[in-house]
């Protein structure tokens, strides 16, 4: 096109042709400033629902912390540290976008985000960075460094990750030169299109809900794991004697097993001396309450039944023990360990070896107790603890006193569910709508049940919708009916009543749902 003379046609052709090429460029230019701000709107729905979900859990391990304190309260006080931490410097990120884009009417029109000239002159000033170039990098250190200091070394593949996301390193550009490093602000920010900065920062945000989820499910499943190793707070070593009364210097003969105890192994059948006592078996353990009978030794014979391959399987079992004269003191078990709930009536066992349960003289201190055959139940009161006393006159004309204290405690948050799960339910928009919302208070001791009586439901970009009864009212259908898949649906402010009792819930946690379809 430059050599030789041209004719007035071929010339209009030559320009036409630069025409082209130019708007060609411009068009591709246009496509990729779209796409960064896509990729940005897309982060933004991701994080908010990272966010929604680390909410859930963050309540979750508060109550946890509550009810457990010994085990959840320290990895609770590392997670609203975090929490904390990342709140602040997620939300001096968005202040910061919110600056960058302030001059900007339409902050959907990614296409005219293309100067580079308001961070070149907001962070650096010549080859130096400003006053806000080097707060930014600094918040993203602090952050950094003190997410891994709460951690502590126990977490060390998470701290890992922590410092790869949030690094501040100089790094080489290979453009210029293969060993000489350049400044990590200049490299990720001196230059680029207004858009790609946002998404950059749109996507460190993403990292700090990333983190923030990551922690939680590490803090959890670290103490799920802990809870299932072989130690000494989950196995017992169980002695079992070959008898339960030895003469002066006789050898004392048995075995020594570890044992862990399995609240979801239930028997089909279990036989004691010839009797079925398959109703006493209770977080799978068998409770023997029988009459010691007379003074001397006595002999426990059964079987238990399970089935295995659709076949019954037999285990016998087998033990001795002895009834001696005098007793120095009661014998008094809580059948629910040693804690008893308010507003609720509690089973407990008393008993007094050589002493039949008529002749027993049981009060408690702390609550209300009744008594029911040969057992008891008591209503704690208001304070923090009750207190079983026991009273009997031997054969011998001696009196035994003795007593048992048990912890009061409320009764836990109860939690929404739908389909018998809690939580974060994945299941399809037709299900959710004529599935029942239900509550329940799972790994509770006691069997309650409850029954919901009103909720709350939001879907996403509709108004939040109060339903009577546990099942959608026409409302929330047609709510329901314009969610799309992948939204999340929050069911909450679930009010629920303990059938055929007075005691009033104090709350119940909520329930989410993600949509399938």
């Amino acid at each position: 096109m430059a050599g030789g003379k041209m004719s007035a046609r071929q010339k209009m052709i030559n320009l036409m042709y630069l025409v082209f090429i130019a708007m060609l460029a411009m068009n591709m230019s246009k496509e990729v400033l779209s796409a960064f701000g896509f990729i940005k709107e897309e982060m933004k729905v991701n994080t908010d629902a990272t966010e929604r979900k680390n909410s859930i859990s963050y309540e979750g391990l508060s109550q946890k912390a509550q009810d457990q304190p010994e085990k959840f309260a320290p990895l609770n006080e590392k997670a609203k540290k975090v929490k904390s931490l990342s709140n602040n410097f997620y939300k001096y990120l968005e202040q910061l976008k919110d600056t960058m884009q302030a001059s900007i009417e339409d902050k959907t029109d990614y296409e005219t985000m293309d100067k580079t000239d308001f961070l070149e002159s907001y962070f650096f000033q010549g080859d130096n960075k400003t006053k806000e170039g080097q707060e930014f990098v600094d918040n993203i250190n602090n952050y950094r460094n003190t997410v891994i200091s709460t951690l502590g070394s126990d977490y060390k593949a998470l701290n890992e990750r922590v410092a790869f996301r949030f690094s501040t390193d100089s790094v080489i550009n290979k453009k210029i030169s293969e060993t000489k490093k350049l400044d990590w602000l200049d490299s990720r920010y001196k230059g680029f299109p207004l858009i790609a900065s946002l998404t950059s920062i749109t996507q460190m945000q993403a990292s700090i809900k990333n983190t923030e989820s990551e922690m939680l499910t590490e803090l959890l499943g670290g103490q799920l794991e802990a809870d299932s190793k072989l130690t000494t707070n989950n196995y017992k070593g169980i002695v079992s004697l070959n008898k339960t009364a030895y003469f002066a210097g006789e050898n004392v003969t048995g075995q020594v097993v570890l044992g862990r105890y399995d609240s979801n192994l239930v028997p089909t059948k279990v036989t004691l001396n010839g009797r079925d006592i398959t109703d006493n078996v209770e977080n799978g353990q068998v409770l023997l309450n029988m009459s010691a009978g007379n003074v001397g030794k006595k002999s426990i014979k059964g079987e238990i039944t399970f089935m295995q391959d659709g076949k019954p399987e037999v285990i016998p079992f087998e033990s001795e023990y002895s009834v001696i004269a005098e007793p120095s003191g009661a014998v008094v078990s809580a059948d629910r360990m040693n804690v008893v709930y308010r507003g609720l009536s509690n089973p407990i066992s008393v008993s007094l070896p050589g002493v039949g349960s008529n002749n027993l003289d049981v009060t408690a201190t702390g609550g209300k107790l009744t008594k029911n055959g040969s057992s008891y139940m008591i209503r704690p009161g208001s304070g923090n603890v009750a207190t079983i006393n026991v009273s009997a006159k031997l054969s011998s004309g001696k009196t035994v006193n003795s007593k048992a204290t048990f912890r009061i405690k409320d009764v836990p948050a109860a939690q929404g569910s739908v389909r018998n799960q809690y939580g974060i339910v994945r299941m399809p928009k037709s299900g959710l709508s004529n599935a029942p919302i239900a509550a329940g208070l799972p790994d509770f001791e006691f069997d309650l049940k409850l029954q919901v009586t009103s909720f709350k439901i939001k879907v996403p970009g509709q108004l939040t919708i109060i339903v009577n009864g546990s099942t959608l009212n026409a409302n929330a259908k047609r709510a329901l009916s314009k969610a799309k898949r992948g939204d999340i649906i929050n069911i909450y402010d679930i009010q629920a009543n303990v059938v055929n009792s007075s005691y009033k819930l104090k709350r119940v946690l909520p329930v989410s749902i993600e949509l399938t379809n």
